[in-house]
């Protein structure tokens, strides 16, 4: 640094920085730099201008320079940086990807980053390559390799549309205190108890509890939905069988809707959903009775999302259950409260997919194409 650059500002230079510094939102070097101008231009020394602005000499030296040899906005600009070259050519870019894409290492379930370096190094003639050139090049191509997610694809056949618009017209359907749509799933939940007792909230500290817990068995969580009111109801059972569905049928017909002549059930295909599960649990006269009673309406296999009860559970879980709860008494408890106050604001889940809806978002998956 043998030349010594001065810097002789314009008035109109001035302004110009000084309507930098007084607001708005810049970079902060850019500010250092018209700093750095404005002390030049009034004198003070290198030495000086360093410490006051809290840069380096050689900040200062390359920025008074870049003023003298080009102009205030390039003394202010950023210059381009070379940076290091990128380690992996365009081919060993996509030989990464493929990899990563491909099934892992014997004895690994899946890839990571540092098996994927050392997977290059063998395929390639580099001699040692980062974990982190290895994650960055996998991001630009929105690669994980590390997660994997399930997926249960369904076969959209004419069965599967017919009993997705069913269920959809159903949805649609005005209410009727007469023939009611009643969407119905059960759900297991594990009591968890705590080995030690957590520490309450205080102010400036959050809740603490232990990481360990004890597991005090499973229960199963019975769900009703009326789909056109601002009802439901959820029963606690030990277990998920023929019986237990069949008690919730009967009570479904006799405790909830005395009344109706006919109530239509949406739910699933699990085995005990069925007529005969309530043939296996009371006399045929009982059960006949109350099948008189019910209608069944499915869901297409692997379409339970289009049983509303489903939003439903999900509410439950977010709002209820999401914490640690040790008893079945005290579950059932917690859950009635839970259900008497969602009743009471008259809460309901509103539907919007339509089977026209379907119709459009779904045309290219019906078995016929509508011409």
């Amino acid at each position: 640094m043998n030349v010594r650059y001065r810097v002789e500002l314009s008035q109109a230079e001035r302004g110009e920085l000084a309507a930098l510094l007084s607001g708005g939102k810049h970079a902060a070097r850019k500010l250092k730099r018209a700093q750095i101008l404005l002390a030049a231009d009034g004198g003070a020394s290198d030495e000086d201008i360093a410490r006051t602005v809290v840069v380096g000499g050689s900040t200062v030296y390359r920025t008074k320079r870049r003023f003298v040899e080009a102009n205030l906005e390039g003394a202010l600009s950023e210059e381009p940086r070379q940076g290091a070259g990128r380690k992996l050519s365009g081919k060993e870019e996509a030989l990464l990807v493929a990899t990563a894409c491909s099934k892992p290492p014997p004895g690994r379930a899946r890839w990571t980053l540092e098996l994927l370096a050392d997977a290059m190094v063998e395929l390639t003639e580099h001699e040692e390559l980062s974990r982190e050139t290895v994650r960055r090049r996998l991001a630009e191509n929105d690669l994980k390799p590390w997660r994997k997610t399930m997926w249960c694809i369904p076969k959209v056949d004419g069965e599967y549309v017919a009993r997705m618009e069913d269920v959809l017209d159903l949805y649609a359907e005005a209410p009727d205190a007469r023939r009611p749509v009643v969407c119905f799933d059960e759900s297991p939940t594990q009591l968890i108890g705590e080995v030690r007792q957590p520490i309450p909230a205080a102010p400036g500290q959050l809740e603490r509890y232990d990481c360990e817990y004890r597991r005090n068995g499973t229960v199963n969580l019975f769900v009703f939905l009326d789909a056109h009111r601002p009802w439901r109801k959820v029963k606690v059972t030990d277990r998920r069988t023929n019986q237990d569905f069949a008690v919730c049928m009967r009570e479904l017909v006799d405790v909830h809707y005395p009344d109706a002549p006919l109530i239509r059930v949406v739910l699933d295909n699990l085995s005990i959903h069925s007529a005969g599960a309530l043939y296996d649990a009371f006399p045929a006269p009982e059960a006949r009775r109350v099948l008189k009673r019910l209608e069944f309406h499915y869901t297409p296999k692997h379409a339970s999302w289009l049983n509303m009860v489903e939003i439903e559970i999900g509410v439950l879980r977010g709002q209820c259950l999401d914490r640690r709860i040790d008893a079945k008494q005290q579950l059932v408890s917690e859950i009635a409260a839970w259900e008497r106050q969602r009743n009471a604001d008259t809460a309901r889940i509103k539907w919007m997919f339509t089977t026209e809806k379907a119709r459009q978002k779904l045309r290219r998956a019906y078995p016929v194409k509508e011409s």
